[in-house]
């Protein structure tokens, strides 16, 4: 074991994960017309736009963050590393990983309440995680892992912007990842990349990822440079995942490649432009048509999986996704039990873990109309609990986390400010 025994939250350190399977299938949204509600809102920002609860997921936004952590497996690995750019190889895999559950998941999460908090124990993975919704008007989520060893840290805040374009939502998630291994005294930061959902009116919904992420060494000096690839007019180069390490004298060490919804390796510049330099792969591709307005964007049809450039290290592989992932939301194995409710854990748990959401719990269950009805009764507790302070003339105090400078971006960012696995919840908000 690497955490004591005489932990108060023991038992849910020492509790393992093993749902493997949702209450309840997914609820149908064929007999639901998100047009209705969307039409007015074209190039809009949309966090302020109710949707039907049948477009949800059953997870809150919190849950969907702390799904960074489902290969943390990545950052035990760089904290055993000596080299700094063996480290960022592995790093840059971590960070493309964090974004890999997204893949299929075209249900929206529950927009957290203001207070509402998550927190995550993995004994077995040598974690815990705390997250916090610290603002709601615009929404900011909050979070901090930390390694019970001591070993790292793994804290942001994000702002997911999300705007309706017609045929899609694009969601740009602002806000800047930290990553601090303690043994090396290095701390790496990087925003994740943009997230485009299409489809929403008419033909099937697809994700992909795109734009430039940069990861930096703030001790070191070494950057990662990737660049997540838009789909394009052939499909060629969807899910792609191309870039570089280079080091502080800006010399390029490393190749990074791959596919965020399978895999990453790394491999010699010189062996990778050799590669380019032979034609790669000479299939040719289909062309995608979308002539019409009307149309839906066509997905384009899943090309070739990764190449493997001959002498290219594996850097990370997906898990494959349970076999009834397809009716469980696409939810991954990891996924899968975010929110599971022990009666053990129940004692333990901040009264404002989203795990006691009864809207979330409802629709879980698949208990549709409860789950509507819950979440407009918590979004008006909400409302009424805003004009109470308005009229008092109250400011809304955050509980685990303060807004304070990133001490390696110099920018504004929210730091956990500790206490919370003290247990100790007596002046926690009534939100549910």
């Amino acid at each position: 074991s690497c955490y004591k025994k005489s932990c108060a939250s023991c038992d849910l350190c020492q509790m393992r994960v093993t749902k493997k399977i949702l209450p309840a299938e997914m609820i149908s949204r064929n007999n639901f017309s998100v047009w209705s509600i969307l039409k007015k809102c074209i190039g809009m920002e949309l966090s302020k736009i109710a949707m039907p609860v049948v477009f949800n997921e059953p997870l809150s936004f919190l849950q969907r963050i702390s799904e960074y952590m489902e290969h943390t497996h990545l950052i035990h690995k760089a904290c055993s590393l000596s080299d700094s750019i063996e480290r960022m190889q592995v790093v840059a895999a971590f960070a493309v990983s964090a974004v890999a559950s997204q893949w299929e998941r075209t249900g929206k999460p529950f927009n957290p309440l203001l207070g509402e908090t998550y927190e995550l124990v993995r004994e077995d993975e040598c974690y815990r995680l705390i997250s916090e919704q610290v603002s709601h008007h615009p929404p900011v989520s909050a979070f901090h892992a930390e390694s019970l060893k001591k070993e790292f840290k793994f804290h942001g805040s994000i702002y997911p912007k999300l705007k309706f374009w017609g045929k899609s939502v694009e969601a740009e998630p602002k806000g800047t990842m930290t990553l601090e291994l303690l043994k090396h005294k290095e701390a790496y930061t990087w925003t994740n990349p943009m997230c485009c959902v299409h489809n929403i009116i008419l033909g099937k919904l697809w994700i992909e990822q795109y734009g430039t992420v940069e990861i930096v060494n703030h001790s070191t000096g070494d950057k990662c440079v990737l660049n997540f690839k838009p789909c394009g007019m052939f499909g060629k180069e969807l899910h792609k995942v191309e870039g570089y390490i280079q080091d502080k004298s800006k010399k390029k060490r490393l190749v990074i490649y791959g596919k965020w919804t399978e895999c990453m390796y790394s491999v010699d510049p010189k062996v990778y432009d050799a590669s380019k330099k032979t034609g790669g792969d000479s299939k040719k591709l289909k062309q995608l048509v979308s002539t019409s307005d009307n149309e839906a964007d066509e997905m384009p049809e899943v090309q070739e999986t990764v190449t493997v450039i001959p002498g290219s290290a594996l850097l990370w592989r997906i898990t494959p996704r349970p076999a009834h992932s397809a009716q469980m939301y696409n939810f991954t194995s990891f996924a899968m039990t975010l929110n599971e409710l022990e009666p053990s854990m129940e004692r333990l748990l901040a009264p404002t873990d989203c795990r006691l959401r009864p809207d979330i719990r409802a629709m879980e269950n698949g208990d549709i109309d409860t789950a509507s009805t819950e979440k407009e009764r918590l979004e008006e507790k909400q409302r009424a609990a805003r004009r109470e302070r308005s009229q008092d003339k109250e400011e809304w105090s955050t509980r685990w986390f303060q807004l304070r400078t990133n001490p390696y971006t110099g920018a504004e960012d929210w730091l956990y400010t500790g206490g919370y696995f003290d247990r100790n919840y007596s002046d926690c908000p009534n939100i549910y």
